[in-house]
């Protein structure tokens, strides 16, 4: 007990010591939660419970590189103002002491219960792995319940990230793995009481149908029904890049099945990118009591430049994307921002047609809607959005932060284009594409003064923007 309280203090001395600095960043977001100091990555345990929506997350207060990751914690009331908890976990016993890796959490019994993957290494740097069980009463203060599970035949330590769930009245679990073949996969195991789990086998692999060895590593699988089918949420590590796919460090994506629950298979479609974006990964659902299912995703690309970013002389890196709600359209997931994403809005800038060249300013916390086909819109001068007619190809180009030069990530849109809608923050931009249909999430550092947009259209489309709120993200009282 005595070393995690101290590490909980040495945690938030380094908070007292570096947000100061980090507040002052120019890059530092006025509406996505991002850490008060330090590296964050995966959303973990993201539900809405009692009332208030909970997102923990990987944290490494100390530095702006991995390592033995604490959990931290974001709740909010409204999907709008976000208040910094107190820090939920922290890697301070056998079974967790290189990292509380990432999980998810379910209610039972009155009480917040969060899965999480213990992280061990011994003195060789072998790893061994442990999914590790944490309660709390009040959402805030957890009592660690130690290992639920360990690792079975089959699988090299690399076996993580275990997403939980309630079937009837059995409990269930995937958690991302690596075969002893080195192949990604998802393992699935099931439970009656969240104490006792019985591993029912390999869910799906690299090679299963119709995969040809899609990657040596699956992280961060996700199950959930959507639309009357199950969905599949997975990183998989180990792509090659091929042609306008799979562009990115790693992958996040899906796939849309068929669970048979009593013979514990699952026939599914073909894997699909989720974000056409340069930062993206690990993303995690819940359902919260409205009936939609909201994804929360990480900013970020674990082993893609990540400390090149310019925030990291300021002593913190990384954010998470906004919470979008999913939808099942036949085979294909749309993300959508929520409805109280509108609440961001503090008075609207600019509201008229567009045609030929226009030009206008754009606050660092913005939205931009455009209904129509346009050709070019450009941001801050750094990134650019541009549409091929004949291609029906939609590109997102930006500036590297590492050299300067031109990166490209596209999407292909087989009706066209008809509507955008983008999230601008100081240092990032979401952008949903025809109400959904595909999205790019990415970090752009442009230079602070800059305030320009520019649009080119061929066609006449309409242009609205909005100042956003730039203060919901609440580090102190």
């Amino acid at each position: 007990m005595r070393f995690d309280e101290n590490l909980r203090q040495q945690a938030y001395d380094a908070v007292d010591n570096q947000f100061p600095v980090v507040k002052q960043d120019p890059y530092y977001p006025g509406y996505h939660m991002a850490p008060p100091a330090g590296l964050l990555n995966d959303p973990n345990g993201w539900i809405q419970w009692n009332g208030s929506y909970h997102l923990f997350f990987q944290w490494m207060p100390f530095h702006t590189g991995h390592g033995a990751k604490f959990w931290g914690h974001y709740r909010s009331e409204n999907l709008i103002d976000w208040k910094l908890e107190p820090i939920a976990l922290t890697p301070s016993d056998w079974f967790d002491k290189n990292g509380c890796y990432s999980g998810s959490a379910v209610a039972d019994e009155d009480k917040l219960k969060v899965f999480y993957t213990g992280n061990v290494k011994n003195e060789r740097g072998e790893r061994q792995t442990y999914q590790c069980l944490a309660e709390s009463a009040d959402g805030i203060q957890f009592e660690k319940k130690g290992v639920k599970v360990h690792l079975p035949e089959g699988y090299t330590p690399h076996f993580r990230d275990p997403k939980v769930w309630k079937h009837k009245d059995h409990w269930y679990m995937v958690i991302g793995a690596q075969t002893t073949e080195e192949k990604g996969s998802v393992s699935f195991l099931e439970s009656s009481d969240l104490e006792n789990w019985t591993h029912r086998g390999v869910l799906s692999h690299a090679e299963a149908d119709p995969f040809e060895n899609l990657g040596y590593m699956w992280e961060c699988p996700d199950l959930f029904p959507l639309g009357g089918r199950e969905i599949l949420l997975f990183s998989p590590q180990g792509l090659a890049a091929d042609g306008i796919d799979f562009n990115n460090q790693y992958q996040s994506g899906y796939v849309v099945g068929s669970l048979d629950y009593s013979s514990a298979s699952y026939v599914h479609g073909d894997f699909e990118e989720l974000d056409r974006g340069f930062e993206f990964y690990a993303p995690q659902t819940t359902l919260d009591d409205q009936g939609r299912r909201i994804l929360v995703g990480w900013m970020g690309v674990p082993d893609q430049n990540e400390s090149e970013q310019p925030t990291v002389s300021n002593g913190w890196v990384h954010q998470m994307t906004l919470p979008r709600q999913l939808e099942l359209k036949g085979e294909k997931v749309y993300q959508l921002p929520l409805d109280e994403m509108k609440n961001l809005r503090k008075h609207e800038r600019y509201n008229q047609k567009v045609e030929g060249e226009s030009s206008t300013s754009l606050s660092r916390a913005a939205e931009i809607e455009v209904s129509g086909e346009i050709d070019e819109l450009n941001i801050f001068d750094n990134a650019t959005i541009s549409y091929d007619r004949d291609a029906k190809l939609l590109h997102l180009k930006r500036l590297s932060y590492v050299d300067g030069t031109i990166e490209t990530r596209s999407c292909r849109l087989p009706n066209g284009l008809t509507h955008l809608r983008l999230f601008v923050d100081h240092s990032s931009l979401e952008i949903f594409v025809n109400d959904g249909e595909e999205v790019f999430t990415s970090r752009i550092f442009a230079d602070v003064e800059n305030d320009s947009l520019n649009v080119f259209t061929k066609n006449t489309a309409h242009l609205q923007i909005w100042d956003l709120k730039n203060d919901t993200i609440h580090i102190r009282d």
